[in-house]
């Protein structure tokens, strides 16, 4: 299933996503020399609609198009059949960030594949590995990270001061790398924002030039570092709109404009149907459903019960359905590691 090349094939830099598919037919590890043996490890179109990844790739590439890298690069290339069609994945298929060593799922053909990559990747003694993301809700562009280790603050400043600590969901990239070397998964916004691409780009372009990681502390003033307290979802059972009536909850419109905000208890998200329950559930990083410490429904409202800061709201419903509604922070004191 996992094609391995030693080259970029004809047409890369001229493929948009939805035609890449063409070129490579299936997910593929491209090995690239450069001056420093070991690789940076990048990840792109793990999720199909999400295309500043190849983007910023190509912009890379294409800068040192003819001449040598200053470090060798493993470009790894996800899901090209739900980039056709411009989609986060396909029907039947897992989700391509669910599926690395450490996951829930067992005995899935893209499970072992993500195991070979890993291990390719451990033999050629990995130096850094980025994966590129995007939102499809408001937020700015950030970085997480899955150690409080001074090498992966380093990784993550270098594309922005905002860093987001998290340990679930499990079998995503970033956190199976973090077994090898610093890691980080950037999210860049929207797709299609050419800044994006080009933020993205920059910062491929300064790990590739990185010659080893500093052993210095990141300053205080440098690094915005939160916490993941819940997975926020939307039960399978439960309907939902935004801005219109006739499900069992009725989310703002804008709930987007809230992420990366603080918010006060009392909060709105929505409007609940007569006589309905929680509409939400709310994992800890045990697993446990705590939406009821975050949430509550009042005189029809779904309200928060504490102060939160929500990240990756989108109004997207079928990512939603597909992934999760949000993610809800806290603010780590960085003094402490």
């Amino acid at each position: 299933m996992l094609s391995l090349l030693d080259a970029l094939p004809a047409g890369f830099f001229e493929s948009p996503s939805t035609e890449l598919h063409r070129l490579l037919g299936g997910p593929t590890l491209i090995h690239l020399p450069g001056r420093r043996a070991e690789p940076l490890f990048v990840s792109i179109l793990l999720h199909g609609n999400e295309d500043t990844g190849l983007k910023a790739m190509q912009q890379v590439l294409g800068h040192h198009r003819g001449k040598a890298l200053p470090r060798c690069l493993s470009l790894f290339v996800g899901n090209v059949q739900a980039a056709r069609e411009g989609m986060r994945r396909l029907d039947g298929q897992p989700d391509y960030n669910r599926v690395w060593p450490g996951c829930e799922a067992q005995g899935l053909a893209e499970e072992h594949m993500m195991a070979e990559v890993v291990e390719e990747m451990r033999r050629r003694r990995v130096f850094a590995s980025i994966d590129i993301h995007n939102n499809t809700g408001l937020n700015p562009h950030y970085a997480c990270i899955n150690r409080l280790d001074q090498r992966f603050f380093h990784l993550a400043t270098l594309f922005s001061r905002i860093a987001v600590y998290f340990v679930r969901p499990v079998g995503v990239q970033a956190m199976a790398f973090a077994e090898l070397c610093p890691s980080v998964t950037v999210e860049c916004g929207k797709a299609g924002a050419s800044a994006s691409d080009s933020h993205a780009a920059a910062f491929v372009e300064a790990a590739l030039r990185l010659d080893h990681f500093p052993v210095h502390p990141v300053a205080r003033h440098d690094l915005d570092l939160y916490h993941t307290v819940a997975l926020v979802k939307v039960p399978e059972t439960t309907r939902f709109t935004f801005g219109r009536d006739e499900a069992d909850i009725v989310f703002e419109p804008n709930l987007d404009h809230f992420n990366f905000t603080e918010l006060r208890s009392g909060t709105s998200f929505g409007r609940v149907a007569p006589g309905g329950g929680m509409p939400l559930q709310a994992f800890n990083d045990e697993g446990r459903d705590v939406a009821a410490n975050y949430f509550e429904v009042r005189e029809g409202e779904l309200l928060t019960r504490q102060s939160v800061m929500p990240a990756m709201l989108t109004s997207n419903e079928r990512i939603i359905r597909q992934d999760c509604l949000c993610y809800l922070m806290e603010r780590l004191q960085y003094e402490c590691f």
